[in-house]
């Protein structure tokens, strides 16, 4: 699949969607939420890639969304409809079964940050930023930052961050839970491609029926919540994937998953 506005490359196991449009500081245009939607999906379908990572490269991750765009949006019909390509591009991610990391450094603003919350984990490197700066130019987070910032950091921190619109530095977004780890300066996407390597030794339904039970989980009270894991590790005990995990640990040996 040829790109214009992103690079996918398979490192190993990590399939890396690097965002490429440096002209505009990485801003995300319909074009390339499309783009990331296919290159992710595409992954999915792949065996041998156990990890998605989401990059915009060594200098920054993305400034947001292309205002170009945005700034045609003038009526309700037009927002709904950029917004739906917006929530499209998330909720792929969110639904992919594989494991979706975004590598980030530098700085990485509201859409961009929006962005980054989709991804299942965020590592970032030292003298990265994070801010949702909306209220400064008189809107409101539309691709999911007000709901998906609160369900991170708490509803008191998110609130602190969409109203002031000011950056946070790497430290302080590890410190309230907005990203998983902090690393040095410049090596977020080789800590998330280590993540990818341990996660190629996991059983791959394992992965991917975990995330489908946390994310559903969260929109349900925990007897609901419990109902539903349960359903879903029934039915992951009657794959051979299962079979294999526990035959291996009981003879003490190296499980070969299949995914099936």
């Amino acid at each position: 699949m040829k790109y214009s506005t992103i690079i996918v490359t398979q490192d190993g196991p990590s399939c890396v969607i690097t965002l490429n449009r440096p002209d505009r500081r990485n801003a995300v245009s319909l074009r390339t939420m499309d783009e990331i939607v296919m290159a992710a999906q595409a992954a999915e379908a792949d065996a041998s890639t156990s990890a998605v990572i989401l990059t915009g490269g060594p200098a920054f991750f993305s400034a947001g969304a292309d205002m170009t765009e945005a700034v045609q949006v003038r009526s309700a019909t037009d927002g709904t409809r950029y917004f739906k390509a917006w929530h499209r591009l998330t909720c792929a991610l969110e639904a992919l079964g594989k494991p979706v990391i975004a590598a980030i450094e530098g700085f990485c603003i509201t859409g961009g940050c929006e962005l980054a919350l989709a991804c299942d984990l965020r590592i970032a490197g030292e003298g990265a930023s994070f801010a949702i700066t909306s209220s400064r130019i008189g809107t409101v987070a539309g691709a999911g930052g007000t709901q998906r910032l609160p369900r991170l950091v708490g509803h008191a921190r998110a609130l602190e961050l969409l109203f002031s619109a000011e950056p946070i530095d790497t430290a302080e977004a590890y410190r309230i839970g907005l990203v998983n780890r902090a690393v040095p300066k410049g090596e977020a996407l080789a800590a998330a491609k280590a993540l990818a390597n341990v996660y190629k030794e996991r059983a791959p339904l394992g992965l991917a029926f975990a995330k489908r039970a946390v994310y559903r989980g969260l929109q349900l009270d925990l007897d609901s919540g419990l109902e539903f894991e349960t359903f879903l590790v029934t039915t992951i005990y009657g794959t051979e994937d299962k079979q294999e995990g526990i035959s291996a640990f009981l003879e003490k040996r190296k499980p070969s998953f299949k995914g099936r």
